[in-house]
């Protein structure tokens, strides 16, 4: 858009220049000068019109060949990094959207192979979290919950990717990624939850068509706000003829409503991952040897005492408030009188800082294993999150050259690792959900995966979740996925899965092969008949 601002006021510029000419009559010395002048703003002009980064309107390909040796097997594959022009109702294209295409050279028809879309979150991010973290053919290799080393940064084939079992899409945000508006359009037209879904569902009608995958087994793979995305474009797909086989939610949050900090239903969704996490770091004074019992007694205790604690506000005994501390200090690793100067409710910030006080150490909000250093023990809140910042550098610094080098893709756009940072980036919260003629001021898009799970009763969805994630915490996922008001048929269809990890549940080498084999199993009965 920057590039329309300055043109127009270059073209003003110009005009200046010529409009006084015929008003003043001067003489021919000062008007060939004026006309030079013009010229020059011209040509000023044109040269940033030739030299400015732009979005292509035409789609564009590079598809480059490799080979990955995984189980055994050499799968040869076409990589193909390009973009997809979305349009609005009249045909005119609105922006451009770039994706990295995996798709394995077969014997069968493409149209029996499955195609999974893949995007993360934010909202807001590129897919690259994902594309070199997941279950693409490259990988960056992490192992424990550490900060990565500086470049030289471990990087190759990954022996978990999902290349064996489906075809690959990852498809960046309009915004992050080389993704941006055209024209004249605005990217606040799809910063927003609602405008966001229908992008994203152009895009993913926009490669089906292309590449004639109409009849292939499809899914959806979201990762945090990925997982709001999905929920909503599901069904949004599902109204244009598109069925899917499967949705996998990966760290989930589905309904921000019920997540709001003030409320207290915030403080029991927490509740089961701050146990896995003073489990994690030795901080319980009788550590229990198996964790999921453990988390299994978190839950128990989360939806009844701690609750009915919670609802009686100001109303409730000093016994019985001292009762409940000493009770959430057994599976918080938070002293007593620390819970009850926070009135039983502790949030995230204050536990993050709180528990590893005495070590002058924090943990981390994407992944409570990662530990940092604040300037200030003392503090209230950690400076920043350390499972954040641990990855972060490897990633982009990786994926930039992974782009250039193995996948050939040139651009003089800078691959933006999200869209936060734009002057003008602001989220639109609002939704307008089936079957309600008023729109949420929050999102709850359970509703719309709801809808979706009745109207296709063979559509299944697999929840992935990390005990250590506090982003998204695994119960209140939970809370989410059992309050669709489904019937049985259809909650029979919803499949759990947790891992000893965070929100990348992939940063752990071991849950990531966990994870391939899970996903692997729910393609193998979402595509049988």
């Amino acid at each position: 858009m920057r590039f329309y601002s300055i043109m127009a006021s270059l073209l003003f510029s110009a005009s200046m220049v010529l409009s006084p000419v015929w008003a003043e009559h001067p003489d021919k010395k000062t008007l060939d000068k004026k006309i030079e002048n013009n010229k020059l703003n011209t040509s000023l002009t044109e040269e940033i019109q030739a030299n400015w980064a732009h979005p292509p309107v035409l789609e564009q390909e590079k598809v480059t060949e490799h080979t990955l040796s995984l189980n055994g097997q050499n799968l040869r594959y076409h990589a193909t990094a390009g973009t997809l022009t979305i349009r609005d109702s009249e045909g005119k294209p609105t922006a451009s959207v770039f994706y990295t295409a995996y798709t394995l050279d077969s014997k069968n028809s493409v149209s029996n192979r499955p195609v999974t879309f893949f995007y993360n979150g934010g909202p807001g991010s590129s897919s690259l979290w994902l594309h070199v973290g997941s279950f693409g053919p490259m990988r960056v290799n992490t192992a424990d919950p550490i900060t990565i080393r500086p470049a030289p940064y471990p990087f190759g084939p990954n022996p978990d990717s999902m290349l064996d079992v489906s075809d690959l899409v990852f498809i960046d945000a309009i915004g992050s990624g080389y993704s941006r508006p055209l024209g004249d359009t605005k990217g606040k037209e799809f910063w927003g939850v609602d405008q966001d879904a229908q992008a994203f569902a152009k895009t993913i009608q926009r490669y089906v068509t292309k590449n004639q995958r109409w009849g292939s087994p499809k899914y959806l793979f979201g990762e945090s706000y990925g997982t709001t995305r999905s929920g909503q474009l599901v069904n949004l797909l599902q109204k244009e003829g598109m069925q899917f086989n499967g949705v996998i939610l990966l760290s989930s949050i589905l309904n921000y409503g019920i997540r709001q900090p003030g409320y207290d239903h915030i403080y029991k969704a927490y509740l089961p991952s701050y146990a896995a996490t003073a489990w994690y770091h030795n901080k319980l004074r009788n550590r229990p040897a198996d964790l999921k019992s453990f988390l299994d007694r978190a839950r128990a205790f989360a939806n009844g005492p701690y609750s009915t604690a919670l609802d009686k506000g100001d109303h409730i005994s000093d016994e019985e408030k001292s009762q409940i501390a000493q009770q959430l200090a057994g599976f918080t690793g938070l002293s007593p009188e620390f819970i009850k100067l926070n009135n039983l409710r502790i949030d995230l910030g204050s536990f993050r800082k709180e528990l590893l006080r005495d070590r002058h150490l924090t943990t981390g909000r994407l992944d409570a294993r990662y530990t940092g250093i604040d300037s200030e023990p003392a503090g209230e809140t950690p400076e920043f999150d350390a499972s954040s910042t641990a990855v972060s550098g490897a990633f982009f610094g990786l994926f930039s050259d992974y782009l250039t080098r193995d996948l050939q893709y040139q651009s003089n756009m800078n691959y933006n690792i999200s869209i936060y940072g734009q002057p003008d980036f602001k989220w639109d919260w609002k939704h307008k959900a089936p079957g309600s003629s008023s729109v949420q001021q929050i999102p709850d898009v359970a509703v719309d995966l709801s809808l979706a799970m009745r109207e296709n009763p063979h559509l299944k969805i697999l929840s992935l979740n990390g005990y250590y994630d506090m982003a998204t915490p695994f119960f209140a996922t939970e809370y989410d996925l059992s309050h669709m008001m489904l019937e049985p048929a259809q909650r029979a269809n919803i499949a759990y899965r947790y891992y000893p990890s965070g929100h990348m549940v992939y940063l752990d080498p071991v849950s990531l092969h966990e994870m391939k084999q899970d996903v692997a199993r729910f393609y193998t009965e979402t595509t049988a008949h």
